[in-house]
This record gives C-alpha cells, sequence and structure tokens, in this order.
C-alpha cells in the first residue's frame, strides 16, 4: 500500500515556560520577516536588543499560567487532533505534526513522514484565514525544508479553509454545545488581528481594502486573500447557522504587538463597551485559532476576563477552540479524503490524456 504523508502545520509555542526558551522562540518567531516587515538589520536591533530582552520573562510568565503537565497546550491539542484523525483516517496515512516556529520543527516532521515511506505528502497548515504572517510564512518554510530534502515534487498543500463547510459546521456545533448551556447575553466573535498596511499591500488595486465600509461584504478577486475579508464571511456563516440577529453578537480583534495601527475593535475594547451597556454575560469565539493556546487560554479566560470584570460584567465563557472534537475531525478527514481522491483523478486524467496523445 502506498503511504501518503499528512503534515499538519500550526504555530508553535517555546520548548518550556522559561525566560531562556520564550526567548529563543520570541527571536525565532518576530525575525520573520512576515511578521515583522522592517529591513533585517533594523528588525534584528528591534527584536533583539528592544522586544526580547524586555517580553521574555513577562511572556514566561503567561505560558506558565496555562502549561500542562504534556506541554504547550498549542502542541497537546495539535498532537491529539493528529491521534484523532489516524483512527478516522485509512491506514495508508501517516500524520506528523509540524511547528513553524519551535518544535516539532516543520523539516524535522517532513523528513520523518519521508522516512516512512510517503510517496505523497498533503500539507495542511491549520491556519482557517489566510495572512501573510500565518499561513504564507507556513508554506514559505515548508517549501524550502522540501527541497532541501528533495520532496518538493511530492508535496501538496491544502488552502485556507475560512469558507468550508466542514469547518463551519465544527465551528456551529462547538458553539451550539456552550450558547445552550451557558446562555450568555452577547457572542463576540475574537480573531487576531493584524498590522493594517499587511492587508493594504495586498490590496493591488490600492481601491478597495478598508476604503469603505462594505470592503469586506463579499469575497471578490480583488479581496480574495484578505484576511478581515475572511474573519467576516467565518463570522456571518456561523451567526447565519445559528440563527443570530445582528444586535446578538460582534466581531472584534485580539494579540495587537507595537504602536502601529490594528485591525480593529480591539476585543478589550468591545468587552468594556457591553459591560458599560449593562451586559452581565458573554461568550467569546476565537474562529482563527483551531487549537487552544496561549491567544485563547490566557489572553481571553484570563486577562480579557479581568477587563470584563473590572468593566461591571460579571461572568465570561470562552468556547474552547475546535481542538480535537469529532466534528471537526470528521470534517478534516472527509476533506482530506476528498483532496486526495481529487489529485489522484486528475493524475490519472493527465496520464490517460498522455497516452492517447
Amino acid at each position: 500500500m502506498k503511504k501518503i504523508g499528512l503534515l499538519l502545520i500550526n504555530l508553535g509555542s517555546p520548548d518550556a515556560p522559561t525566560p531562556k526558551a520564550v526567548g529563543r522562540y520570541l527571536r525565532e518567531f518576530l525575525m520573520d520577516e512576515f511578521v515583522i516587515d522592517l529591513p533585517k538589520p533594523l528588525r534584528w536591533l528591534l527584536v533583539n536588543l528592544l522586544i526580547v530582552p524586555r517580553r521574555r520573562y513577562a511572556s514566561a510568565k503567561l505560558y506558565q499560567n496555562v502549561w500542562t503537565e504534556n506541554g504547550s497546550p498549542l502542541l497537546v491539542h495539535s498532537r491529539n487532533l493528529a491521534a484523532a484523525l489516524k483512527g478516522a483516517l485509512s491506514e495508508q496515512f501517516v500524520i506528523e505534526v509540524g511547528m513553524r516556529y519551535g518544535n516539532p520543527s516543520i523539516g524535522a516532521a517532513l523528513e520523518r513522514l519521508c522516512a516512512a515511506g510517503a510517496e505523497r505528502i498533503v500539507a495542511l497548515p491549520l491556519y482557517p484565514q489566510y495572512a501573510e504572517s500565518s499561513y504564507e510564512t507556513a508554506v514559505r518554510a515548508l517549501r524550502v525544508a522540501a527541497q532541501e530534502q528533495g520532496c518538493l515534487d511530492r508535496l501538496e498543500l491544502l488552502p485556507p479553509f475560512y469558507d468550508q463547510p466542514g469547518f463551519i459546521n465544527a465551528c456551529v456545533t462547538r458553539l451550539r454545545e456552550y450558547l445552550a448551556q451557558e446562555q450568555p447575553e452577547h457572542l463576540i466573535f475574537s480573531y487576531h488581528s493584524l498590522p493594517v498596511r499587511h492587508l493594504k499591500r495586498l490590496d493591488a488595486s490600492r481601491q478597495h481594502c478598508l476604503q469603505r465600509d462594505d470592503c469586506c461584504a463579499q469575497i471578490s478577486g480583488v479581496n480574495q486573500n484578505c484576511y478581515r475579508a475572511h474573519c467576516v464571511y467565518t463570522t456571518q456563516a456561523i451567526a447565519n447557522a445559528l440563527h443570530l440577529s445582528p444586535a446578538d453578537y460582534s466581531l472584534a480583534f485580539q494579540s495587537r504587538l507595537g504602536r502601529q495601527e490594528w485591525l480593529g475593535p480591539q476585543t478589550n475594547d468591545v468587552l468594556s463597551e457591553l459591560a458599560q451597556r449593562g451586559i452581565k454575560h458573554v461568550a467569546v469565539s476565537c474562529p482563527s485559532f483551531t487549537a487552544d493556546c496561549l491567544e485563547t487560554l490566557e489572553e481571553i479566560s484570563l486577562r480579557a476576563n479581568e477587563v470584563f470584570l473590572a468593566a461591571g460584567g460579571e461572568k465570561l465563557t470562552l468556547v474552547p477552540a475546535l481542538n480535537d472534537h469529532p466534528v471537526w475531525v470528521r470534517a478534516l478527514a472527509h476533506w482530506i479524503e476528498a483532496s486526495v481522491n481529487c489529485e489522484r483523478q486528475a493524475l490519472d486524467d493527465k496520464q490517460a490524456r498522455a497516452i492517447r496523445g
């Protein structure tokens, strides 16, 4: 039986919740030109002389708040997803987890897939919405590693899945479980923020992105890779499936870094405003994170909760990420199998045409 490699890619986390390990991780992360898009010499000075020395101790404390016996929550959930997919997919699949930053690296995961005899390697970056600082940088690193290991011709890449029915359905299922149980007064969809310039530079027309209020209302050729448009689509699809009215939910952005202009409104600002309006119980869902991590477990469940309570709110419920939820596992397995079969059929058709020709 021919082996098919499946590589699940996520962002990554430090090896330990210590200042030394966090500093090492932050340097790798922040030196990525897709994350801080400054000339390399200036980026090196900013990262190594200003950001990392100041942030590694504070960030280590944040990681300590959510670290588990088995390590980083992101890595634990990613490995659990891989294990669940192993049971859901056919035996011909060999599955590995690779992180864009930190360990296990994308290169190490590719090496293991090749050693296992994978004749095809399907890569799935676990980022629902496209962004250069998440999906694109993972793809670039993947191709470099594949080129170095001589397996680039075996590589198949799955696209962002912000609009995939299986992803939307899994989010809706997860939310229904918690909305029925908790019955919050308001739901916030909180996405990782991005610098505004990251979006605008992908707008070749220079006349669409953030130039009018409804620029993200529909996906078209001009904004097909727009992160904000993808977030709006995902939010509306979930809200429609849950039969929510516009007054029932808000879209917001979290995880800012630095003083530049970022996508808004900021999640903490929305929480404060809701509390001041008399809303006592909110639920927060984070559809840009398929696995719970520092940004959900610490930033939302702990720090954002403090902001909401301080503003007069009484309860904030974090809706868990998809993690290895059975509905999500089945959706992924179906999508992966369908993609593999589609590629196989396309190859068979190409070979048949070559024979006939």
